[in-house]
């Protein structure tokens, strides 16, 4: 019995000094778990920190922003006979095919169709304005504006620029409406942050980020070609749409996408935009400034030809008569190479810029003329309507093959008539060797040689003179007559 007594007082004993062993590791446990939590909070501290310090979120931005971006939904009427038919020639009662479809089918009455698109456009004033694409809203009948809430109201064109793809909206609202705030997009530099707000293939508020990819794109689509060009996604919906910098200003209007590109978006930088719409909100129209030149982009062969220091500026090709450029002094020939002190880097750069410009006021452009520089000074004036040139029509056959790749033949008096020419001096292109370097230069049948290397072309006997004694190795300068215009080409001699 006394040993079973000991064995179990022994028992007891180890039992005891084994919990007290254990409780002390758990007490150090939860000593570890609290300098955990400690560890752990501020490791989260510097992420915040670096997250913040970084790239942050653009929640709370996107937030802000979103109720100033709207849908557009529009409603265009069309009309077409009761199946498609679309004739070879175009329609209409010149036609061949016009009478021959009548007598088959007899005078089918047209139906009418109603055709749905979508867009963007954000709000520039409390009381309802609302910039948007003109191509978002041209020829529509109807056009409702959808607000982020779902709001919708029924819009009016105060004023549309297809020159450079804008309108202006109106709505009358229930109460005042976040309005966006402006940017300078003379400012953004290319790798700059930007965030585009639309409504791409009609799926409402959407965001999308990216970076400006290129500034002074120009995609052939006027005189004022002038684009941003961003790598943020943009698809069909997002037309006239805002693209944001992290500031939550507006720096451009979302207007053009490349067919098949990924990455590719261009947009209208909002100084140009801005301008237009101010316009059309106070006159009903756009004014712009007018120098009364036709001007080209000076080419690294064209450089070589005129002798010029470097590759920029803008080439006078021709001076309209009586225009401001003309009563200034200006010259075909010339190329301006600063306007106002700001060096031209490029033909949209200068029309652009002097489109910007209130008609009447003092310029003073810096050109290069024989070269030898020297500052003009000029009045710019306002655009007339409908300024435009026009193509000569198809030539006949030449009869000289020359070694440049070009036929000419001598203009008559007879060939001037018939194909309304404004020389009666020079030659005439009559073809251009396919693959050749004329027509990579650029030549086209039809131009008229009015000068090489700045020598006056008269006949066929100076052109021929000109030409033998052109340097292999070096670029030739031809001024041509195309259509109303004149224009350089440089042409590289092998």
């Amino acid at each position: 019995m006394k040993r079973f007594l000991s064995f179990v007082i022994l028992t007891c004993f180890v039992l005891s000094g084994v919990l007290i062993a254990c409780q002390k590791p758990l007490e150090k446990s939860d000593e570890k778990i609290n300098q955990d939590e400690k560890v752990a909070e501020t490791v989260k501290d510097k992420v915040e920190s670096k997250r913040i310090e970084g790239l942050p979120s653009l929640s709370g931005l996107v937030q802000k922003l979103k109720p100033s971006v709207v849908n557009i939904s529009t409603t265009s009427v069309i009309h077409q006979r009761g199946f498609s038919y679309k004739s070879p020639f175009g329609g209409g009662q010149n036609d061949p095919f016009e009478d021959l479809f009548k007598n088959f089918f007899g005078n089918l009455p047209e139906q009418e169709f109603r055709q749905r698109g979508l867009g963007s456009g954000f709000i520039i004033s409390e009381d309802g304005y609302i910039v948007t694409n003109n191509h978002v809203i041209d020829k529509a009948e109807d056009i409702d504006v959808i607000l982020e809430d779902g709001e919708k109201y029924s819009a009016k064109t105060i004023g549309r620029d297809p020159k450079t793809d804008l309108a202006l909206l109106k709505v009358e609202p229930k109460e005042k409406l976040p309005a966006v705030t402006f940017g300078d997009s003379d400012k953004f530099q290319i790798g700059d942050w930007v965030v585009a707000i639309g409504n791409p293939f009609g799926l409402g508020h959407t965001v999308t980020a990216g970076i400006i990819s290129a500034k002074g794109r120009v995609l052939g689509f006027g005189n004022y070609d002038d684009f941003v060009q961003t790598d943020a996604p943009i698809n069909p919906g997002n037309s006239g749409g805002p693209l944001f910098n992290l500031n939550g200003e507006v720096v451009g209007v979302n207007s053009a996408i490349v067919a098949g590109g990924q990455g590719i978006g261009f947009a209208i930088p909002i100084n140009m935009a801005k301008h237009v719409v101010e316009q059309i909100k106070d006159k009903g129209k756009v004014v712009r400034g007018w120098l009364g030149v036709l001007v080209q982009q000076v080419t690294p062969e064209i450089a070589a030809g005129m002798k010029l220091k470097e590759v920029n500026g803008a080439l006078v090709s021709d001076v309209t008569p009586n225009a401001p450029a003309d009563k200034a002094g200006i010259k075909r020939g010339d190329v301006i190479i600063e306007l106002n002190g700001n060096k031209i880097e490029s033909v949209s750069q200068l029309t652009s810029s002097v489109a910007l410009t209130a008609p009447g006021t003092a310029e003073k452009l810096k050109i290069a003329r024989d070269g030898e520089e020297k500052e003009i000074s000029v009045t710019i004036g306002e655009l007339p309507e409908n300024i435009a040139g026009q193509q000569t029509e198809e030539t006949a056959r030449g009869s000289t093959q020359e070694k440049l790749g070009l036929s000419v033949d001598e203009i008559t008096p007879e060939i001037a008539l018939r194909l309304n020419l404004k020389e009666n001096q020079g030659v005439i292109i009559t073809n251009v060797a396919p693959g050749s370097l004329a027509a990579e230069s650029g030549f086209s049948r039809g131009d008229v040689v009015l000068e090489i290397n700045r020598k006056p072309v008269k006949n066929l006997d100076e052109y021929k003179n000109a030409a033998q004694s052109l340097e292999k190795g070096k670029s030739a300068l031809f001024l041509v007559e195309r259509g109303d215009n004149t224009i350089y080409l440089a042409l590289k001699i092998e």
